[in-house]
């Protein structure tokens, strides 16, 4: 089925929530840009509700699109983005008013709650993502013995709608021994028009001091507590002392950037990177060392596999369902340090290995596709509404039948 198709008979539509969205930059946010740019290219109707992002930010209205602005707040210890506030009475209002045909809750904050609320007292069909271990981060944060508060707030909150999706069968299994309830496995894409091996640009690599035979031992994503980021470090000296002449690179900021900066100036730090250069940062590397426990699936990992990295990781989520151990990439058990060091020393001292490794990695991305994503997508979308339109005649239909017991007896 290709991009412009859709199994749907007319465009439907879909209120989307979310408490993080683009320009913001993170994996959620730049999920949900994607799958809202490709329904919105299939004509479903959008209506996107979010926090406001700052002061001077301001609703974009365009042909299938409206956003929709809330009040939020900065999270703790991650204030680049905002949680939504209550707002249950207002959607209750503004969903009586032009009523969608489902409502799609991507994260779990205070907006996406009054959400699922505001949809079930309404009798609209309500899906619900699960992209954040919220309460895994958690312990990263100083709220540890709170973690079990916040797991139970998720599985409430997630138990509430018609349907929860996960990006992997593995995260599925372990949230449904976890009590979560109407699990839908609905994958990721990645864009081959921006992510590829062809990004692999010499200016960048000369910018980090590096000849064309030095291979690049690389990490993109947030400096943070939560992606194991001194595992990272251990890995990349431990890979520096098998070969000398490997360059260390970490793309993004984070409130660790300061400290790594200061303990690692040999380290190049390139900062936030966006679209095609954050692409060509991506290729302009050989290895992806992901150290992080604490992810829902992984983005970053299927962009370093369409970007042509031979990648070191651990074995689940993304990884997992991607990576063939030894062929595209190298996988540890997860909480073997030891065995993810020795991968990536293994990578850095052998560029057969690793050259191997990295055409492997760029054929598994080259197959992963956001069509049949949403194809995916709209499948659940629509079942969820014809269940509910069944639900509704069943009920109607019971209620005038007791009409009709009345009215004769």
């Amino acid at each position: 089925m290709g991009a412009s198709d859709s199994p749907s008979t007319r465009p439907l539509a879909l209120s989307v929530v979310t408490e993080t969205f683009p320009p913001e930059v993170n994996g959620v946010a730049r999920t949900i840009g994607t799958m809202v740019d490709a329904l919105r290219g299939r004509g479903h109707r959008i209506e996107l509700i979010r926090p406001r992002q700052g002061r001077n930010d301001a609703p974009a209205s365009t042909r299938h699109f409206e956003e929709v602005l809330k009040r939020g707040m900065p999270i703790p210890s991650y204030r680049e983005l905002r949680l939504g506030l209550p707002a249950k009475r207002a959607l209750l209002a503004r969903w009586r008013a032009r009523r969608p045909d489902i409502v799609h809750v991507v994260t779990e904050g205070p907006l996406g709650w009054s959400a699922v609320a505001a949809a079930r007292q309404l009798g609209v069909p309500v899906a619900s993502d699960f992209h954040t271990n919220f309460h895994t981060y958690s312990r990263h944060y100083g709220f540890g013995p709170f973690a079990g508060v916040v797991a139970g707030y998720l599985r409430s909150l997630h138990n509430r709608a018609d349907c929860t999706m996960v990006p992997t069968g593995e995260l599925k299994a372990e949230l449904e021994a976890a009590g979560f309830q109407r699990l839908e496995v609905v994958g990721r894409g990645i864009d081959q028009r921006v992510f590829a091996p062809e990004r692999r640009d010499a200016r960048i690599r000369a910018s980090w001091g590096c000849r064309a035979d030095e291979p690049v031992a690389l990490y993109v994503g947030r400096l943070a507590p939560e992606k194991g980021l001194a595992l990272f470090v251990e890995a990349a000296l431990a890979a520096r002392v098998a070969n000398p002449a490997l360059r260390v690179v970490l793309v993004g900021d984070g409130p660790d950037a300061a400290s790594l900066r200061k303990r690692h100036p040999d380290f190049v730090f390139a900062g936030m990177r966006f679209g095609s250069d954050l692409a060509a940062h991506y290729a302009s590397g050989d290895v992806f060392v992901f150290p992080s426990t604490t992810e829902t699936f992984g983005n970053v990992t299927t962009e370093a596999l369409a970007s042509g990295l031979a990648v070191v990781a651990f074995d689940y989520a993304a990884a997992r369902q991607y990576i063939r151990h030894g062929h595209s990439g190298l996988l540890a058990r997860p909480g073997d340090r030891d065995a993810f060091v020795a991968h990536a020393q293994s990578l850095a001292a052998d560029a057969v290995l690793r050259e191997r490794l990295r055409s492997e990695a760029a054929q598994v991305g080259a197959g992963l596709s956001w069509p049949r994503v949403i194809d995916d997508l709209e499948a659940v979308f629509l079942r969820l509404i014809a269940r509910r339109s069944d639900e509704n005649r069943t009920a109607s239909a019971r209620f005038l039948r007791t009409e009709s017991d009345h009215a004769s007896s």
